[in-house]
C-alpha cells in the first residue's frame, strides 16, 4: 500500500490552499473529500468577501493571518487567472456613540498592519455611496477590502495543485483513523495511509480529530442565511457595506460580489444540526430590516435566491497547531470567516509546522504557478467574444441566457472536472441567473450526460441522493 507524506482531509478553501503550497515540494500529497466535488462543503456558501482585517482582536491568529491572507490572495489570483476586485469596505457609523467605535475599530486595525484606513464623513459618503442612509454620519473606510468567486478559486486552486502531483480522491469519506506506525484513514474507497495528516474538515473538524484521540473541542455550526438580488442591482453600493460588529459576526451587511449580484445577510445563528441549510421566514425579515437601515433603496422584489450556509465555529479564534500527543497530525479547525481571505496564510503556516516538525521539505526544481485563465462570456466585451466564435462556434451557442454561458464553456467545466449541475454552475454560473435554471437546465444534464457517459437519470444537482429525475434506466 502507498504511503503518502502528507494526506489532507477536506478540499475547501484551506483544505486546496494546503494542498497547493504543498505541491511546491517533492512530497507525495493527497486529498480527500467527502463530497462529489470540491468546495461542496463550508465553501460553496462563502461571500466571498476578501477581508481587510478591520474586524479582528489585534492579538488573535485569525487577525494577523487575515491581513497576511489579504496580501497573498491577490498574488494568488493573478498566478491562477481568478478575477479580484478591490472595492474597499465601509463600517458605518449612525450617531456619535458609533463613530467613537468607529477610532477604536480602526486603531485595533492599525495595530495588526491594515493600511490607508480612513475615517470618512458624510459629505464623502454622499459623494461615494449616494444610496447609503443619510442617518449613517460616517465610516470606517478601508481601501483593501475585495471580492472574488470563492467557487472559481477553490476550483483553480485544487487544478493547480493536481497539476502539480497532488492526488485528489472525492466522495472518500473519512470513516476512521488508527494511529499506527503511520495513521491508516479508512474511507468508502480505500484505506490510505500517510505519515503526516492534516485535519481541514471544516464542520467536521471535531469529529475527525476526535477520531485520532484529541477531542478538546467542538464544532458548532453558525447558519448565515443570504439573500441574492437581481444583477440590474450591481451599482447599487460602490463598497462593501458593514454595521458595526456584534459580538458573534461582523453583522448584517451588503455585499458585493465577483458576479455582480449583490447579496445581503447573513444572519448569525448557532444550531446544533451540521447538515441544516434552511432559510426562515424569520431570518428574512431580520436581514431585510437591518439592510435597509444601511441602504433604504433595497427592494425585497429583486431578490431572486434565498440560501443558507453554516460556518464552523470553535470559540473565537482558528485552531491551528500540532497535536503532540499524537505525532504527525495538525488540526486546522474553527475556521470560519475571515477563513477564506486568511487560508492563502495558513497555508504558509502549515508549512511551517510540517517543517518544524520532520517533514523533509524540498522544493521541486519545476513549480506550475501559472494556469491559463478560465474564460468567461459574462466577463468579457462583446468584440472579444466575437473572436472567440470565430475560433469556436461552441462560443456562439448560448446555453444559459441569464448568464450569457455558451456550451463551449459547459463542455470545458466538465473537462475541469465538473460532474453534477452545481459543478457546472459554480465554474461557469449557468443556473445562477434570474430564471433558476429554467430554460437551461435540460440542455446543462443532456452535455453532462453526453460528456461523461452516463444516462440522464444519474444525472444531480450536487451528488447522489439528488438525482434529477427518475426513471428506470432501460428506458433512458
Amino acid at each position: 500500500m502507498r504511503i503518502y507524506d502528507v494526506i489532507i482531509i477536506g478540499a475547501g478553501a484551506v483544505g486546496a490552499s494546503i494542498a497547493r503550497e504543498l505541491s511546491r515540494y517533492k512530497l507525495d500529497v493527497a486529498l480527500l473529500e467527502k463530497e462529489t466535488e470540491v468546495t461542496f462543503g463550508v465553501s460553496k456558501s462563502n461571500s466571498g468577501i476578501i477581508h481587510p482585517g478591520t474586524q479582528n482582536p489585534s492579538g488573535s491568529l485569525k487577525g494577523r493571518l487575515c491581513v497576511q491572507g489579504n496580501l497573498l490572495t491577490r498574488k494568488i489570483s493573478r498566478e491562477l487567472g481568478v478575477d479580484f476586485k478591490e472595492v474597499g469596505e465601509l463600517i458605518a457609523a449612525f450617531g456619535e456613540e458609533e463613530k467613537t467605535r468607529l477610532y477604536e475599530l480602526k486603531k485595533e486595525a492599525e495595530c495588526l498592519g491594515v493600511p490607508r484606513l480612513e475615517i470618512v464623513d458624510s459629505a464623502w459618503l454622499r459623494k461615494n455611496e449616494p444610496n447609503l442612509s443619510k442617518d449613517v454620519i460616517a465610516a470606517l473606510y478601508a481601501p483593501t477590502a475585495g471580492i472574488i468567486s470563492p467557487y472559481r478559486l477553490v476550483y483553480d486552486l485544487t487544478e493547480n495543485a493536481i497539476r502539480n502531483g497532488v492526488e485528489l480522491f472525492t466522495e472518500t469519506k473519512v470513516d476512521n483513523i488508527a494511529v499506527k506506525e503511520y495513521f491508516e484513514i479508512s474511507a468508502r474507497k480505500a484505506v490510505f495511509k500517510s505519515r503526516f495528516l492534516i485535519n481541514s474538515a471544516g464542520l467536521f473538524a471535531d469529529e475527525i480529530s476526535k477520531m485520532v484521540g484529541v477531542d478538546d473541542f467542538k464544532i458548532t455550526p453558525r447558519k448565515g442565511e443570504e439573500f441574492l438580488l437581481d444583477k440590474k442591482n450591481e451599482y447599487l453600493t460602490s463598497h462593501l457595506i458593514f454595521p458595526l460588529p456584534a459580538k458573534t459576526s461582523k453583522g448584517i451587511l451588503v455585499i458585493k460580489t465577483s458576479d455582480g449580484n449583490p447579496m445581503i445577510g447573513p444572519t448569525a445563528e448557532d444550531i446544533s444540526d451540521k447538515e441544516d441549510s434552511s432559510t426562515t421566514d424569520r431570518g428574512f425579515q431580520e436581514v431585510l430590516s437591518q439592510v435597509k437601515r444601511l441602504v433604504p433603496a433595497i427592494d425585497e422584489r429583486d431578490i431572486i435566491a434565498y440560501f443558507a450556509g453554516l460556518r464552523p465555529v470553535s470559540d473565537n479564534d482558528f485552531i491551528i497547531r500540532y497535536e503532540d500527543k499524537v505525532p504527525g497530525f495538525i488540526n486546522v479547525a474553527g475556521i470560519q470567516s475571515p477563513g477564506l481571505t486568511a487560508a492563502p496564510a495558513i497555508s504558509l503556516m502549515v508549512c511551517d509546522i510540517l517543517k518544524k516538525n520532520g517533514l523533509s521539505m524540498k522544493k521541486k526544481l519545476i513549480f506550475h504557478s501559472h494556469r491559463k485563465k478560465t474564460i468567461h462570456l459574462f466577463a468579457i466585451p462583446l468584440e472579444k467574444t466575437k473572436k472567440l466564435v470565430k475560433k469556436d462556434a461552441g462560443y456562439g451557442d448560448i446555453v444559459c441566457r441569464c448568464e450569457m454561458v455558451s456550451a463551449k464553456e459547459i463542455k470545458d467545466a466538465i473537462d475541469r472536472g465538473a460532474r453534477t449541475l452545481d459543478g457546472i454552475k459554480f465554474r461557469t454560473r449557468a443556473q445562477a441567473g434570474k430564471c433558476h435554471g429554467s430554460f437551461c437546465t435540460t440542455r446543462l444534464m443532456k452535455i453532462l450526460s453526453e460528456k461523461i457517459d452516463v444516462p440522464l437519470i444519474e444525472i444531480t444537482k450536487r451528488g447522489k441522493g439528488s438525482e434529477i429525475v427518475k426513471g428506470d434506466r432501460r428506458n433512458d
